[in-house]
């Protein structure tokens, strides 16, 4: 593993990220405590999360997952996060979140709940472009970790085989 850039590592001390099971970096940094909780199929939830989220050039991909709960993403910082989304349908799409909307960037991005997600840190020739981006994601109902499916490359390629590309390239 090559060693973090400065402002990299910065970033994750100050922020106090760790590493995320589905690739890059995170730190919950809100739950709605003082709430009352929502009841859902699954059981009771926060009504909403948030965290910090950071791929970097030594952990540049979101691995293929699944939320039951929507979630909302918000750029921040560095270099555009590619995602793509594969819905139930199996129709993929391509967004881009960066600093540049007038390149087609989004600066907000909404994942409805039952769509698997993948990112990456998209990728750069440009030495002095930071070697990392840094998101946030709220998500309603609040996220718990049994709400979460990580994909596994046969389970993928048997239900989207017409996606195999990506789909290899983003399972663990």
């Amino acid at each position: 593993m090559e060693s973090a850039s400065p402002q990299r590592q910065a970033l994750i001390d100050q922020l106090q990220l760790e590493p995320h099971v589905e690739g890059g970096y995170f730190r919950r940094t809100y739950q709605s405590d003082n709430r009352p909780s929502l009841d859902t199929e699954y059981g009771s939830r926060l009504r909403l999360t948030s965290i910090y989220y950071l791929l970097t050039d030594d952990s540049p991909i979101g691995h293929w997952h699944l939320n039951r709960s929507d979630i909302l993403h918000f750029f921040h910082l560095g270099r555009p996060i590619t995602y793509y989304l594969l819905d139930a349908s199996g129709n993929l799409s391509t967004q881009v979140m960066g600093p540049d909307p007038s390149l087609g960037h989004q600066l907000q991005l909404l994942v409805p709940g039952g769509t698997w997600k993948a990112s990456c840190l998209t990728s750069s020739e440009d030495k002095a472009e930071a070697d990392y981006g840094l998101i946030s994601e709220a998500v309603c109902p609040g996220f718990e970790f049994d709400d979460m499916t990580l994909g596994t490359e046969t389970q993928l390629l048997q239900r989207f085989p017409q996606h195999a590309e990506m789909i290899r390239r983003f399972t663990q």
